[in-house]
């Protein structure tokens, strides 16, 4: 793991060293808004980016709540606050929050993600009932096929990307057939829902880099919504159906065709992905799954705990409130830590450890409350089925490179993450 060095803009580094620990308590606090202390390094960069934990690490240990000058924002970087602003949505606002810059609150105004209140009760609905673990069950002997199948082809070619060739194996094949997208434009979904998530960060280099894609995501979702061009039948189609018996608004439709989709594919292949990449490192976790298949459910959480797919979201306090004994005043804008919280030792012991027995049911790698990740069921299914096939079918699974990490303001996945699996002796 590399140590983040400290910008050479920030006027209080000099003489402090590398370490985020020493200059992270450098504090200023006569410039900052209530009295909080100050991480003066950009938590955005590409460098924080790729190798956050440090920085995670060091703001934990310098405040509950912590002013990031770069941004202009609060940030949580502790699991109890994270989890208290997540149970009170009339506090903390969704609306005009979670994103981090204007363009992406005004483009997304519309979005489950970005709405409160009697708006997102409604519209999340509308996704959650084909999204329920009833409405799902039908779909388990088809991605229980797909995983094997998934498994099997990576056995035969033995060296395999495990991104490419096994994560995003079944999200780009069950998400968008529930979803009902058309056959085109599926070969853009990896980069339009990366550029998606991009875009809820702040207005920097990745953003602006992804606009490209984010605008050809938009353009195309909002044909599909004027020309009703989805599978008959999908959950795509209820929508549109909607429109006529008035559930929904046209207006409505290109964000939340954008909010079934995206999440549902980065979160996923963000699972899987670390699943094989830390049994990779783990093989002694590796065989404790092994001799206890029905401790899957528990290690997908441990999973999730410890490789949060989303590093953070925004809120928007709605009034004046305070939290861990600082005030805010309304109008204030949060950063709210989800991987930051999920590797506090004030709630978790030794968690940067990975351990499959571990009760990580507490984890807020799906987020919490009102807001909390619709789609995290069919990503528990799809990993489940992974992890299952990988059980029948694998003895070891090995790292074979060197990983690379996806650049991205929001996600925290791999994008490349190089593998060598062994399969079972036919005695075993």
């Amino acid at each position: 793991m590399t140590t983040p060095t400290p910008p050479p803009s920030c006027p209080y580094s000099a003489g402090r060293g590398t370490d985020p620990q020493s200059w992270a308590r450098t504090l200023s606090r006569s410039q900052t808004p209530s009295d909080v202390p100050v991480y003066q390094a950009d938590l955005y960069s590409e460098a924080a980016v790729l190798d956050p934990y440090p920085h995670y690490a060091a703001m934990r240990e310098i405040g509950a709540v912590v002013w990031l000058p770069k941004q202009n924002l609060y940030a949580l970087p502790r699991y109890a606050e994270v989890k208290s602003v997540l149970r009170d949505d009339d506090t903390f606002r969704s609306n005009k929050g979670v994103a981090l810059n204007g363009i992406s609150r005004f483009i997304g105004n519309n979005s489950v993600l970005l709405t409160d209140g009697a708006t997102h009760d409604r519209l999340r609905k509308l996704m959650a009932t084909r999204l329920t673990p009833r409405a799902l069950r039908p779909l388990h002997a088809q991605v229980d096929e797909l995983a094997e199948h998934t498994v099997l082809a990576a056995l035969a070619k033995g060296r395999v990307d495990g991104v490419h060739d096994m994560a995003l194996k079944l999200p780009l094949t069950v998400v968008p057939d529930l979803i009902g997208w058309p056959e085109r434009g599926r070969e853009h979904l990896v980069e339009w829902a990366g550029a998606i998530f991009d875009l809820l960060g702040p207005l920097n280099r990745l953003a602006l880099r992804s606009m490209p894609n984010a605008v050809s995501m938009l353009s195309f979702v909002h044909r599909l919504a004027r020309r009703r061009d989805v599978v008959p039948g999908s959950m795509s189609d209820e929508l549109l159906r909607g429109i006529d018996e008035g559930t929904i608004k046209q207006s409505e439709i290109p964000s939340v065709f954008i909010d079934y989709l995206a999440p549902s594919i980065d979160t996923t292949a963000s699972a899987i992905a670390a699943a094989l990449y830390l049994f990779a490192r783990h093989p002694d976790q590796w065989q404790k799954l092994r001799e206890d298949p029905t401790r899957i459910p528990n290690a997908v959480n441990e999973i999730v705990r410890l490789e949060s797919p989303v590093r953070a979201f925004g809120r928007r306090t709605e009034r004046d409130t305070e939290i861990a004994g600082t005030r805010l005043p309304a109008g204030s804008r949060l950063l709210v830590m989800f991987a930051s919280a999920n590797r506090d030792d004030r709630a978790w012991n030794d968690p940067d450890r990975f351990d499959i027995e571990r009760d990580a049911s507490s984890h807020v790698g799906f987020g919490h409350g009102a807001h909390g990740c619709a789609g995290q069921g069919l990503a528990r299914l799809e990993t489940h089925a992974i992890l299952r096939s990988l059980l029948r079918n694998v003895d070891h699974i090995e790292l074979d490179g060197t990983p690379e990490r996806a650049v991205n303001n929001v996600v925290h996945r791999f994008d490349r993450l190089p593998l060598r699996l062994l399969a079972k002796s036919s005695s075993a």
